[in-house]
């Protein structure tokens, strides 16, 4: 193995007895002191190639060499995080660490020293009593780090750490990676956010297991460079205009950006003027930076069409003036910590609203009284018109629901799954039979109708999901994180769908930690620390962001950065104040 590269992979095959392999002779090196990525769509193929990697699994044909031996011989110069917390909930934070010293065999007396620089450079210090399950997402995977590290290992192979955490909590653990390739680790970092790879030095990109790119991340961006383009001045018409562009042959890629839509043109077509693109007089188009994210979806073969198979067999949802949602002074407390306080807001009929929040801000709580599932210690709350608390039951029979975590039935197939919540949304005979013909055909589950649910690759568990909560037709969809964990393709076909019902009169309210998936929003508000700190459109709060920090074009991760920082700052002052 040559000097400057830690682990190296050679022509890898792995079967596991499907039609494809998972590996189809995967080719992969890292090296010291750099920060290695790997990039694929859900059942690319990542995980099994780490997991080869850290010597938990072996391939069916081709080598593996770290650092001039097997993974078996070089366990001690492997630390590996897996995708899914792997650590122990119910020991605290010290505890989970002094496990992993024993395990890799830290000598005691070295131990103290080594847990100090640990929980020092994770933040975790203050919290070492506590329960691990009791962490929040972003704790959670520092305390993970900080196990892969008890030995300081020079390969550092990690599954998707940023999986469901907020922005703030991954922009955290890149600034510990980055610390950690100035002392030479060499370091593989699985994702699924693109953003993510942009900040690697070298990219692989997987897909049904064959590898589709290796190299930096420009080389990716460069080649659809001039092929990116942002169209602006159609008002409120944005879902429509996507919808129609996207439809479009020569447009295999587009996205909301606020008030403004970014394409990706196919290779070979000519770039659109305003004209070529009709979508209104006072339209405008003008070139944007390419980014990673770009040059992935093509290389995947485009993203979905605009048009919604889900929202064109949806019925109409008449017309209202009263809101959809409204949460007036929520507030729920659990002992003596307040989870969410005073929280209030309206959302009309017919737009998708967005809750934003680092992990632990109240959210999810907030989202979960909306639902009925929690009950308010104050505060009142209605859907579709009924009273959280004295029509609970009407309220959330107007609702469809999608929890942040797989919530269906993996013991059960797809199809009993379907019957199961047919039934549970009173829809029987003939009404839940075409109901779930409806929802199998949309969402392509024929070929796994008899699996078991829990036996579905991510992207189908999340389609069944939301085939599940869509089934009844409801006039008002909670979304929690629906799209996390999944590839860029199916997190573009999901917002299809969600632009697609917001445009039949659907009202939808969505929690995510892509900021990317917030620009679809037509509002947006922010929980930090319990309480709402910004609330508005997207644009709004990127103009906040701007006015805070000087940035000419902040982004929504921008955004959600400086206005969290700003709460911050506030806090002190007042601190101090008092």
């Amino acid at each position: 193995m040559p000097a400057n590269i830690v682990a190296q992979a050679r022509g890898i095959v792995k079967s596991f007895g499907g039609e494809k392999p998972a590996l189809g002779g995967v080719d992969l090196a890292v090296t010291p002191g750099k920060v290695t990525g790997l990039v694929g769509p859900d059942g690319a193929g990542k995980t099994t190639l780490i997991r080869i990697l850290a010597g938990l699994m072996t391939p069916d044909a081709g080598e593996v060499s770290i650092l001039g031996g097997s993974p078996a011989q070089r366990l001690d110069s492997i630390g590996y995080m897996p995708q899914r917390f792997g650590l122990y909930e119910d020991l605290t934070v010290r505890q989970n660490l002094l496990l992993y010293a024993e395990l890799r065999g830290l000598p005691r007396d070295a131990q103290e020293a080594v847990f100090k620089r640990l929980l020092d450079f994770t933040d975790l210090a203050r919290f070492q009593s506590r329960p691990a399950g009791k962490l929040s997402g972003g704790m959670k995977q520092k305390l993970g780090l900080a196990c892969a590290l008890v030995s300081t290992p020079p390969l550092l192979l990690l599954d998707e750490p940023g999986v469901g955490v907020d922005p703030i909590s991954r922009r955290e653990l890149w600034a510990m990676v980055a610390e950690l390739t100035k002392e030479g680790i060499g370091v593989l970092w699985s994702t699924a956010y693109l953003d993510e790879a942009e900040l690697c030095d070298s990219v692989y990109l997987l897909s049904e297991g064959e590898l589709l790119f290796s190299g930096p991340p420009a080389d990716l961006t460069g080649a659809i460079a001039d092929r990116v383009i942002s169209v602006t001045g159609f008002a409120d018409r944005r879902r429509l205009a996507l919808t129609k562009a996207l439809d479009r042959d020569d447009v295999i890629d587009g996205t909301l950006q606020g008030r403004a839509i970014r394409l990706l043109i196919g290779e070979g077509h000519p770039v659109p003027d305003a004209a070529a693109l009709d979508l209104g007089p006072d339209t405008k188009v003008a070139p944007t930076p390419a980014r990673f994210e770009d040059g992935f979806i093509e290389k995947l073969g485009g993203g979905p069409e605009g048009t919604s198979k889900l929202a064109a067999a949806y019925r109409e949802i008449p017309p209202s003036d009263a809101p959809a949602i409204e949460a007036k002074g929520l507030t729920r407390v659990f002992g003596a910590f307040t989870a969410a306080k005073d929280v209030s807001f309206t959302v009309p009929r017919g737009q998708a609203f967005g809750l934003l929040g680092p992990n632990g801000a109240g959210k999810s709580t907030t989202f979960k009284m909306l639902c009925g599932l929690l009950t308010p210690t104050s505060g009142t709350g209605s859907v579709a018109g009924f009273d959280l608390r004295r029509s609970a039951a009407q309220a959330r029979s107007s609702l469809g629901y999608m929890a942040q975590k797989f919530s269906l039935y993996g013991d059960l197939s797809v199809g009993q799954n379907l019957d199961f919540f047919a039934g549970a949304y009173d829809l029987s005979g003939g009404d839940a039979r075409e109901a779930i013909e409806r929802v199998t055909q949309i969402f392509e589950l024929e070929q796994h109708y008899k699996r078991n649910a829990g036996t579905l690759p991510l992207g189908f568990k999340q389609r069944l999901a939301l085939a599940c909560a869509v089934m009844h037709q409801p006039s008002v969809l909670f979304l929690d994180e629906p799209t996390s964990g999944v590839d860029p393709v199916m997190r573009r076909e999901f917002w299809t769908h969600i632009n697609g019902l917001v445009r039949r009169g659907v009202t939808v309210l969505v929690t995510t930690h892509f900021m990317d998936e917030a620009e679809y929003c037509d509002q947006v508000t922010l929980i930090y620390r319990s309480r709402q700190i910004a609330s508005g459109p997207p644009d709004a709060l990127k103009a906040q962001a701007g006015a805070l920090t000087g940035a000419a074009d902040p982004t929504m991760e921008d955004a959600f950065i400086a206005l969290i920082d700003a709460s911050d700052a506030n806090r002190d002052e007042e601190a101090e104040a008092a």
